[in-house]
Parts: structure tokens; C-alpha cells; sequence
């Protein structure tokens, strides 16, 4: 039948297409601008906040306007993107945020902020979607992140052409903020420990006289490799420690869910381990450094849980 013949998207791809948005991006670092960027290849209108103006500047070739300030950024904006490095940094741009919002306007959460951390920040804040992604540099500038979003269904549905333009696909989480910066921290501490996990089995193979490269192709393609493990384990192998996500990040990361677990009474032992093995890397230099130097924790000297390390 000729209706038959249109695909069942089609109509969502037209509406997004009319749905072009005036968006804000509070944050520039390699996240940030990656969404900028696929903001950008969309079709949106950006401005771009960044405590760095030159971080911000860089993203004006692509059309993006650099801001001198959150309210210049914010003010007009039918939705506002914040991607910074944690609760505490959002928290200090939260007044000046929401004082120059538009009254209409969506404020879509992106950092990994905590379950503590979004309720905080969502207070008194009703049109604030809790919206961390999954997903480093790459998919950040290719806009295939996954979006996990928890908020009023009617204000998710306000931010799916946003949604749409920086991610692959979208996980409702939830009708209200904070499932979605829940489920972030399980995803986050999965990537934290099969990370440490091929880190180990990477210095294993080097400890015993193998190539670890003959381990990495031994689970290529079986039910116990995985795509990031190839990832991670080549640059591990490498030494190419070029930052996609920084050390640094997943340690703010393994806090949280370190205490996330502690006060669910699941045991936070592994987790507590995990966290100390990239305290140990970030101690021996490597904090800015892609999580794969993790890999060097296994010959650092042993370091505390605050990244330290002990004499």
C-alpha cells in the first residue's frame, strides 16, 4: 500500500529538522566541545561558555559564538548543556545559570556529577533533565554518545532534537532527575574496572615473557573480548596514552561510586581497589593521560587512595 512505503522514522527526522534550537554549551574541554561541534553539524545555534575563553574560542570556526560569560551564553537559549568536570564546578555557575534562563528554557545536566550531586544541583530547578552520556572524545565529536536521560517526560521530549544531534541513541532512565546519574556511575565503574582488568593482563602476559599483543588477539572476537578491551589494551601496549578520557576523570568518577556503593551496602571492595589503581597511575604522572595508562599502576610505586604516594 502506498503509505506503506515511508519509513516509520521518517516523520521524527522532519520534525527534529524544523525543531532547530538556540542551545548553550557551559563547558569546552574535550567533551564539551565535541557536542558543540555535532550541535553545530546539526544545524543548532550555539553559543560556548568556557573558564578558559581560549577553549571556548577555538570552537568558533564551526560557527559556535564564544560567550565572556555563563549569563551571555545562557541568555536566549531554549536549552542549556552543562559539561563540566563535576558537581562542585556546576554548582559554581548554578546561580548565574538559572538567574539568566529564559523562562521556558531546559537545562539538560551532562557531567557525571553523582547521585547527591544532580539532586543538589536540581534543586529548585524545575525544568533541569538529569542527561549524563556515555562516551569519550570520539563519539562526543562524531555525536554517536549515548544519552541516558531521566526528567518530566514532557521536558525530555523538549530536548530529543539536542538529544538526537550529539548522540547515537537515548536511554530513558526515569520521569525525574537522578536515575540517570545512577545508572552513569554502574556504567562508569564497568569501564573503570574492564579497563584495570586488561591493564592487568596486559603487564601479566609482559611479567611472564609473552607479547601481550598474543593476549589481546586470544580474546579477539571470542565471548571474553570486548571492543573497548582491543581499544584500551592497544594503546596500553603502545604506550599511546593520548587522553580520550583522563585518568583523573575516572579517579572523580570512582569517588563517587565508591560512596554511591557504601551507603547501598553492596561491597565497595573491588570498587575501593579499582579507584587505588588509578590513584596509583595519576601519582606516577600519568592524571592527565588517557585511562589506559592505568596499565602503568601495576609497576608504580604503591600509592594511597588520594593518589599519593607512599615513601
Amino acid at each position: 500500500m502506498p503509505g506503506r512505503r515511508r519509513t516509520p522514522r521518517r516523520p521524527a527526522r522532519q520534525d527534529t529538522e524544523r525543531r532547530l534550537m538556540r542551545v548553550a554549551v557551559i563547558g569546552a574541554g574535550a567533551m564539551g566541545a565535541g557536542m558543540a561541534r555535532s550541535l553545530r553539524r546539526a544545524g543548532h545555534e550555539v553559543t560556548v561558555w568556557n573558564r578558559d575563553p581560549a577553549r571556548a574560542r577555538r570552537l568558533a570556526p564551526t560557527g559556535a559564538v564564544p560567550a565572556s560569560t555563563v549569563s551571555a551564553a545562557v541568555t536566549g537559549a531554549q536549552a542549556v548543556v552543562t559539561m563540566l568536570f563535576d558537581a562542585a564546578a556546576t554548582r559554581s555557575v548554578k546561580d548565574e545559570l538559572t538567574a539568566a534562563m529564559e523562562p521556558d528554557a531546559v537545562w539538560i545536566q551532562s557531567a557525571t556529577v553523582g547521585v547527591d550531586g544532580i539532586r543538589e544541583l536540581a534543586h529548585g530547578v524545575p525544568r533541569l533533565v538529569d542527561a549524563p552520556v556515555l562516551g569519550t572524545k570520539k563519539p562526543a565529536e562524531d555525536g554517536t554518545l549515548v544519552v541516558l536521560a531521566s526528567g518530566d517526560p514532557s521536558l525530555l521530549a523538549r530536548c530529543r532534537p539536542v538529544f538526537e544531534a550529539v548522540g547515537s541513541r537515548t536511554v530513558v532512565v526515569g520521569d525525574q532527575p537522578g536515575p540517570a546519574s545512577a545508572l552513569k556511575l554502574v556504567c562508569n565503574a564497568w569501564v573503570a574496572l574492564l579497563t584495570a582488568g586488561v591493564a592487568q593482563s596486559v603487564q601479566f602476559a609482559r611479567a611472564l615473557g609473552v607479547d601481550p599483543r598474543l593476549f589481546l588477539e586470544a580474546i579477539d572476537g571470542t565471548p571474553t573480548g570486548a571492543p573497548y578491551a582491543q581499544i584500551k589494551g592497544s594503546a596500553m601496549v603502545s604506550g599511546d596514552y593520548a587522553p580520550s578520557f583522563a585518568v583523573d576523570g575516572i579517579r572523580k568518577d570512582l569517588d563517587l561510586i565508591v560512596e554511591s556503593a557504601g551507603r547501598t551496602g553492596l561491597a565497595p571492595q573491588l570498587l575501593a581497589v579499582t579507584r587505588d589503581l588509578y590513584a596509583r597511575a595519576s601519582a606516577a604522572g600519568h592524571g592527565d593521560a588517557d585511562i589506559a595508562a592505568v596499565v602503568e599502576a601495576f609497576t608504580a610505586p604503591e600509592a594511597s587512595a588520594d593518589g599519593h604516594a607512599r615513601d
